[in-house]
């Protein structure tokens, strides 16, 4: 459903990635991990035409997008849904409005439809009646239900997650990692999950990737990549600095 070839991305002097690969079957949850400020935001943006590569190509259901114009680019990220690392909600609008923004711009729906599709959606991700509730009224995991259920509403095939589980204690990201599971089951959609939460890397991947020094350095199965005697692999996944990180 996804394939980059020799993706390449610098901002000003300072490049970001350089020369990544992967390829993402339509069904598959793959799961990006990486070193912070290693480009796994960078490379989600691509994936949706947010971002233009300096070089390389983005195909999504083999439509070559990195050459598309912005109106074409309309028509593959319907195709998509996305939800932000801080669920991006507007503070303005109460929970039903921030699920059903997206239906008012690009759907042709009466009221009571709209209302509707808000109501299930929301009892999907365990918010019911939640409707007129604002933001500054809900938890943290809560505003990411909502922006999952935003992300989910008109029924993308493919969904990204950029870091879904940050600045959630431990019980609250299990809650979210089961409810990405859920969603990709019950939807039947394609996910890919950016995440540093290697518990959430385990469960809700079936297909890691590590990007390490600006490229995909391995890639498996989770149990291959959890397996792994790789020097780079195993820093990462155990979480341990060297030496000369240690002194900065």
């Amino acid at each position: 459903m996804i394939e980059v070839r020799q993706l390449k991305r610098s901002f000003g002097t300072q490049p970001v990635l350089g020369g990544v690969d992967l390829q993402i079957e339509t069904g598959e949850s793959a799961v990006i991990i990486g070193r912070s400020g290693g480009g796994k935001s960078v490379l989600l943006k691509h994936l949706i035409g947010l971002l233009k590569p300096d070089s390389g190509e983005v195909l999504v259901d083999g439509d070559l997008i990195t050459r598309m114009n912005e109106r074409q680019l309309l028509r593959v990220r319907r195709k998509f849904g996305m939800v932000f690392q801080g669920a991006a909600l507007f503070d303005s609008l109460t929970v039903a409005e921030n699920v059903a923004f997206g239906l008012r711009r690009h759907e042709h729906l009466t009221e009571a439809e709209i209302a509707k599709r808000v109501a299930t959606t929301l009892d999907m991700v365990d918010l019911p009646g939640t409707q007129k509730k604002k933001p500054a009224e809900l938890s943290g995991g809560m505003r990411k239900r909502v922006g999952l259920a935003r992300a989910i509403i008109y029924e993308p095939r493919i969904v990204l997650y950029d870091e879904p589980t940050t600045g959630l204690d431990p019980i609250v990201s299990d809650s979210i990692d089961k409810l990405i599971m859920r969603v990709r089951d019950q939807c039947k959609v394609t996910s890919v999950v950016v995440t540093h939460d290697m518990r959430t890397a385990r469960r809700v991947g079936n297909h890691v990737f590590l990007l390490h020094n600006k490229k995909i350095y391995a890639h498996g199965t989770p149990e291959d990549l959890f397996a792994s005697q790789d020097p780079v692999v195993r820093q990462f996944i155990d979480g341990v600095a060297d030496e000369k990180e240690i002194e900065l």
